[in-house]
């Protein structure tokens, strides 16, 4: 059965401190957050914890208060900076993380995810997006992520974005990886429903955030408080 499952079930408890970590940039909004910084907001108060939001910023500034937070959530873009800023010994993880261990496929995805360290010249990545919104060069699908993994790679990718409800293309043995979107406004079953074609053809996906995580060389710990809860699980 499918259900909307809490995003921080296991990862907090009640008067626990959430630090929330919301860059706004032109893709923002305007006057309000992203959907996934909304949901991320209420989960947290649904737990009876603290939730303290902020943008990077003003990252230095919070942790001078000496606030030892139980969690930090990123945004995906700002992971690099903020696991520099934060000690090794408070957990850390971004929304798009959040949100794959969410909707689904983590498992693939831990699988797929590292197959971003042998993409070589040629190759070619599919990137699903579950939403059409205005694109503007700091797109993140469209633009950052492409031009990240070039450079990471060192190589000449060729990249095709669907977006929305439009059909992914028919042969997915043509690509060398599946990148899927957090998918805040898919539902569970929308997003494992969408990556299963590539699954059943072998294909690795990873997700927006987890992708970054690796890039950035933080992966290991970026899901480490999903590991650590599935373990204390068993």
């Amino acid at each position: 059965a499918y259900v909307k499952p809490s995003l921080f079930k296991g990862l907090v408890n009640p008067k626990d401190i959430v630090l929330l970590i919301t860059p706004i940039d032109s893709e923002a909004p305007e006057g309000r957050m992203i959907l996934p910084q909304q949901m991320a907001i209420r989960d947290v108060l649904d737990h009876d914890a603290i939730c303290i939001t902020i943008k990077e910023t003003e990252l230095e500034d919070f942790m001078h208060l000496g606030i030892r937070p139980a969690l930090v959530v990123t945004d995906s873009q700002a992971f690099k900076y903020v696991a520099s800023a934060i000690p090794d010994d408070i957990p850390l993880t971004g929304f798009s993380v959040v949100f794959a261990k969410n909707r689904a496929n983590f498992k693939k995805y831990l699988e797929g995810t590292p197959k971003l360290a042998y993409l070589k010249d040629g190759d070619k990545v599919l990137i699903l997006e579950s939403c059409t919104h205005h694109v503007s060069c700091e797109d993140i699908g469209r633009f950052k992520l492409p031009d990240w993994i070039r450079k990471f790679t060192s190589s000449q990718i060729e990249f095709e974005i669907v977006a929305g409800l439009d059909q992914t293309p028919g042969n997915l043995n043509e690509y060398a990886l599946v990148v899927q979107c957090g998918g805040c406004v898919a539902t569970q079953k929308q997003v494992k429903n969408r990556l299963q074609p590539a699954i059943e053809a072998g294909v690795p996906v990873t997700n927006y955030g987890m992708a970054i995580a690796f890039m950035h060389g933080i992966f290991e710990r970026a899901v480490a408080p999903f590991m650590e809860n599935e373990m204390a699980a068993k």
